[in-house]
């Protein structure tokens, strides 16, 4: 008697089209007209008609189908047919009543989340009336002393019905135990918070310089905000990876995508090296990039970015399920393109921008104002730059289909292309975490954290990523005065019947009356209170204990943010990158 044949194996076309059906009998795809302007039907996702097309197709499966490993065409099968991007808008300025305001503005005409931008005080830990923070309170971001700042931040809004993103790094855990007290204060279970924290210390040595103290403690503190957030809000993304900041530093592409990669692999390897499992924790971390002006550049970044750090997942790091395998990511247009002369193209560059990092399957998005290079944008530029993704989201039909450039030749092998530049990165980070490590009898060498990890602060002490981006900046900026580079309206087409635009501008009343505030509020907080609450906090920084309880309750006290960060740069010291040349 003959046992019957096995069952073949699906295809990857017969595999996406059960988790499609799969979700479209879950209610997990929209109600909406799929249809393009002429009326035409068109399928969710486009690929191999069978197994044998995709077995002809050499190199397929590191390409794939919406929805499956290596997720190079989307992490999920339904794309923006089950869910569209969130429209997130960046915005904070002056202080917290003014910026609250926007925030309703931006909720009421469609966003879909919010995105705090803080001012230089908050991101250096410096309360207001601080005497380095004279001049800046409230002008690139919204100025938070303490946690009755927060409340009133998000006054009248709901912060367990919205998401918020919160874009700091060096003090970023007290900040976020400010918006833990202001939920708290509203009625909110903060077990059902969710949004991000920047919280990228890594990035501000390589790229943006705002940090309070030398590495170690800053990796400290985030290992204890993963371990609480794992334990405690569980939806809550404690870590945004942000190669945002890298590439507007003057990197390319490549190195954008390379460099906050191994940021994130280091994150994994501290969150590991507390003993936390990663598929617990890998879900929390979210990823932050820039989409450029290289239309087809910027797409394939984005989908090299998810297939790389789903192998490393799964086959480096031991990550089992899909959502930790998943990279999860917020895009901003780049700010860098932005241009003073002819401010009106920037719209043009804002809407390229943005469309590049729907194509590549962004989660959130954040578009520029037109203004953004000369101020912080007037309520009419933010309006625009608002209506350019909701003018992609619903008249384009972008969102029709899932990785719609997937197969394309092009697109294909510039993905290859850069996820090789991004591994031959990785080995010199690698290389770089091997220098002066003590080695095992068997060879092996000792790292304290993790090999990447290593490699980063290596990287950082010897000013390697700093140079690196360095020179790609100094090259583009040759070429760019070369003219082999165009810029229009900068070196190319710069005839113009444009104006002086009208910009936002900042009173210096917005410094006094929160120096103000913030006198008031230390007068009506209980003094000794708020001083037993920091005191002990910093007996806690000195032990092993987790940081974030004691923080919370300084925060409760109305400690304002510099007493706390000032009483732990007391504990930790500050740090001062050396001078290089």
């Amino acid at each position: 008697m003959t046992s019957p044949s096995a069952s073949p194996t699906p295809s990857g076309r017969q595999r996406w089209q059960q988790r499609y059906d799969e979700a479209l009998a879950k209610g997990r795809v929209r109600d909406a007209d799929f249809t393009t302007l002429s009326g035409q039907e068109v399928e969710p996702a486009y690929g191999p008609a069978d197994a044998a097309a995709e077995a002809a197709y050499p190199g397929f499966e590191r390409i794939g189908w919406p929805g499956e490993f290596p997720f190079t065409r989307g992490l999920y099968p339904t794309g923006y047919r089950g869910r569209t991007w969130t429209i997130r808008q960046f915005a904070g300025f002056g202080n917290a009543v003014q910026t609250n305001e926007r925030y309703k503005m931006i909720l009421a005409r469609g966003g879909g989340g919010l995105s705090v931008a803080f001012d230089m005080p908050t991101l250096m830990g410096r309360d207001s009336d601080d005497p380095l923070s004279l001049g800046e309170v409230g002008h690139c971001g919204v100025a938070i002393d303490s946690a009755k700042d927060m409340e009133t931040l998000f006054q009248d809004i709901r912060l367990s019905d919205v998401t918020t993103s919160m874009t700091i790094s060096g003090p970023a855990v007290p900040v976020f135990c400010m918006y833990l007290v202001a939920a708290e204060r509203d009625g909110v279970d903060i077990s059902t918070l969710n949004g991000t924290l920047q919280t990228d210390i890594f990035k501000e040595y390589i790229a943006q310089k705002e940090w309070l103290f030398a590495p170690e403690p800053h990796l400290r503190l985030i290992g204890d905000l993963m371990e609480y957030t794992s334990q405690n809000i569980p939806a809550y993304k404690p870590l945004s990876v942000s190669g945002y900041h890298i590439r507007e530093a003057g990197s390319t592409a490549a190195q954008e995508l390379a460099f906050t990669l191994a940021d994130g692999f280091g994150y994994v390897e501290l969150g590991q090296s507390r003993g936390l499992d990663v598929d617990v924790f890998a879900p929390g971390l979210s990823f932050f990039f820039d989409s450029h002006l290289d239309f087809f550049e910027e797409i394939a970044k984005f989908r090299a970015a998810r297939r790389i750090w789903a192998r490393w997942l799964r086959d480096v790091y031991g990550a089992k399920t899909e959502k930790a395998q998943w990279l999860r990511f917020h895009t901003q247009t780049a700010g860098v393109s932005l241009t003073a002369q002819q401010p009106m193209n920037n719209v043009v560059r804002t809407a390229v921008e943005a469309l590049a990092a729907v194509l590549g399957g962004t989660n959130s998005l954040h578009t520029n104002a037109l203004d953004e290079t000369l101020a912080l944008p007037t309520e009419q530029a933010a309006e625009v730059a608002l209506r350019t993704q909701q003018v992609l989201m619903e008249e384009t039909g972008v969102v029709n289909v899932a990785d719609p450039l997937g197969g394309s030749w092009y697109v294909e092998a510039l993905t290859d292309t850069i996820e090789a530049e991004a591994e031959k990165i990785f080995d010199k980070i690698r290389q770089l975490g091997e220098l002066g490590k003590e080695r095992d009898a068997d060879g092996t060498v000792r790292h304290e954290i993790g090999p990447i990890t290593s490699g980063i602060l290596r990287g950082i002490e010897e000013g390697w990523f700093m140079s690196e981006i360095a020179e790609a900046a100094f090259q583009y900026q040759t070429a760019l005065e070369k003219g082999d580079k165009k810029v229009v309206g900068v070196n190319c087409h710069t005839e113009s019947v444009s104006g002086e635009l009208e910009i936002l501008r900042v009173s210096h009343e917005v410094e006094r009356d929160q120096v103000a505030l913030l006198a008031k509020r230390r007068t009506e907080r209980d003094d000794a209170r708020a001083k037993a609450a920091v005191q002990q906090m910093v007996e806690v920084a000195r032990t092993e204990e987790n940081l974030i309880p004691a923080m919370l309750d300084a925060v409760r006290a109305e400690a304002t943010l510099g007493e706390i960060c000032d009483s732990l740069r007391e504990v930790w010291g500050s740090y001062r990158e050396p001078a290089r040349f």
